[in-house]
């Protein structure tokens, strides 16, 4: 059975009944387990096992098409209900539950009682991760930025640490950068930062993180990816920068990239591991330009 709603932005969650029950008594649980977090995915989660108890169910798909944010748990089935979530000024996405058997007439009834205590609380998470992505990511081009990279940085080099998993970075600096400025002024070269970006994420697999350092330099970090897996990435970007071909300001312009490559030795620090990625992009600047030169472990 698959069931839609749309008005449950006309639903309020402080809506409680006035004399305690048990269903106000979950209502409450409920509302307290919502306000422990304030990360869309674990408040997802939370409300969702919650729900088990009164509403088995083999897995669940929320979707924010806005924030291109998708959250899922379990596994599909062939039974589903699906419900619009939203406040009286905006969407809040979709959240669709799916199990093996129907859902029956009471269960649906029970699960949009309680989904009205998920809309404000979702839509506080909303917020938050959209506060995040700002203070993250870099206005100019669009990828993330030196605080993302600081974050992103600590955590996969811990993830390293633990598991033993390989971890790479890749340096990029984008050659006579200051010319393109000096020649075809800074609004031109603002559109060269943000072409050279667009050409990374292109190229970078979904899993790799880019990020600009600062200037007209760019890191790659790739988890779970060994240094002779980071070099033929660095060259697989190196190669589509110069081939762009672009024209700026009505001049064709040749662009290309130093890059270089380090990947995690034992017992390193993740300050020292961007640092020898540095050192080796100035290499590849020194030894002539659009190449790359790495530092790897292995």
């Amino acid at each position: 059975m698959k069931r839609k709603t749309l008005n449950l932005a006309m639903v309020h969650g402080d809506r409680l009944p006035t004399r305690r029950s048990p269903r106000t008594e979950r209502h409450r649980t409920i509302i307290d387990i919502l306000q422990t977090t304030l990360e869309a995915e674990e408040l997802i989660r939370l409300f969702c096992d919650r729900l088990q108890a009164s509403l088995p169910h083999d897995g669940y798909c929320f979707k924010n098409e806005r924030l291109d944010l998708e959250i899922t748990d379990g596994y599909r089935a062939n039974h589903s209900c699906s419900y619009q979530l939203a406040t009286a000024q905006e969407p809040l996405g979709e959240l669709k539950l799916m199990r093996r058997t129907r859902f029956s007439a009471d269960e649906l009834a029970e699960l949009e009682d309680v989904l009205a205590l998920l809309i404000y609380p979702l839509r506080n998470a909303l917020l938050y991760l959209q506060a995040l992505r700002a203070a993250h990511t870099d206005p100019l081009t669009g990828v993330h930025n030196r605080n993302a990279l600081g974050v992103s940085l600590q955590r996969e080099w811990q993830l390293a640490r633990r598991h033993g998993t390989p971890l790479a970075v890749i340096f990029l600096d984008a050659d006579h950068f200051k010319s393109i400025n000096d020649a075809l002024g800074h609004a031109t070269g603002d559109e060269v930062l943000r072409a050279i970006a667009e050409c990374m994420k292109r190229t970078a697999r979904a899993s790799d993180m880019v990020f600009r350092y600062g200037g007209e330099e760019f890191v790659v970090l790739m988890s779970n990816t060994t240094g002779q897996g980071a070099v033929r990435l660095a060259e697989r970007i190196r190669s589509a920068i110069a081939h762009l071909g672009t024209t700026f300001a009505d001049k064709a312009w040749t662009l290309t990239a130093s890059l270089g490559v380090a990947s995690l030795k034992a017992d390193e620090t993740r300050e020292n591991l961007l640092r020898r990625a540095d050192e080796a992009m100035y290499r590849a600047k020194r030894q002539g330009r659009n190449r790359v030169v790495a530092d790897l472990a292995e």
